[in-house]
């Protein structure tokens, strides 16, 4: 992953991007930055690379994959108290939380309306359904953490079972969605919640980086 850095001219916030890696410590001859004016990049990070060019298909999965990867990462290496812990209020958002909603929308958005499966809801009650977002107490994360990564498995076949094209029906719709925006729709939703880890993450323990 390229490493980025946020600077601020004139009032406007902009990420600035670069596309090789230098040694370590070189200044950039383009734009004379060094390693220090970037954010730090995690020692364990082993995130898929996010071709610089790609066909519609191949860009699309290569961002979602990113992003899960992304949420992968910023979960590593927690107790089961540090996952459930609230690090940043008043926001009541906890990794362990994210990590159940993520593998709710998951299953919502590709088994129970891309493909109109018959499988329950995950992680909602009809008498909580704010279920995935506080864990009763007895919540293991390690086995959601699996459920999420057996959600988003689930979710890969579908997309790979389907044309770009394709198009269904949500539940209680009124017009059809093609794979195409289900997949912007995922990325969106992953890019939200990404942020969401970052800070929770350095809350928990101090952790930093893109």
């Amino acid at each position: 992953m390229s490493p980025r850095i946020w600077t601020v001219e004139l009032g406007i916030a902009r990420v600035l991007t670069v596309s090789d890696q230098p040694e370590a410590g070189t200044v950039r001859p383009e734009s004379g930055l060094t390693d220090d004016d970037f954010s730090p990049i995690w020692a364990d990070d082993d995130r898929p690379h996010i071709p610089r060019v790609a066909a519609e298909r191949e860009a699309l999965a290569a961002y979602l994959e990113y992003y899960r990867a992304t949420v992968d990462l910023k979960c590593c290496g927690l107790t089961r108290e540090q996952a459930r812990s609230r690090s940043m209020p008043p926001s009541t958002l906890s990794l362990h939380g994210l990590v159940r909603h993520l593998a709710g929308v998951e299953r919502w958005w590709f088994q129970q309306n891309f493909e109109r499966r018959d499988v329950p809801f995950l992680f909602i009650a009809a008498d909580d359904i704010d279920l995935d977002f506080d864990p009763p107490p007895d919540a293991d994360f390690v086995a959601d953490l699996e459920a999420w990564r057996a959600e988003c498995a689930v979710s890969r076949e579908i997309v790979t079972a389907h044309d770009l094209d394709d198009t269904a029906r949500p539940l209680d719709w009124w017009e059809d969605v093609d794979l195409r925006w289900l997949l912007l729709r995922m990325i969106t939703e992953y890019a939200q919640h990404c942020g969401h880890v970052d800070l929770l993450r350095e809350g928990v323990d101090g952790k930093t980086g893109a």
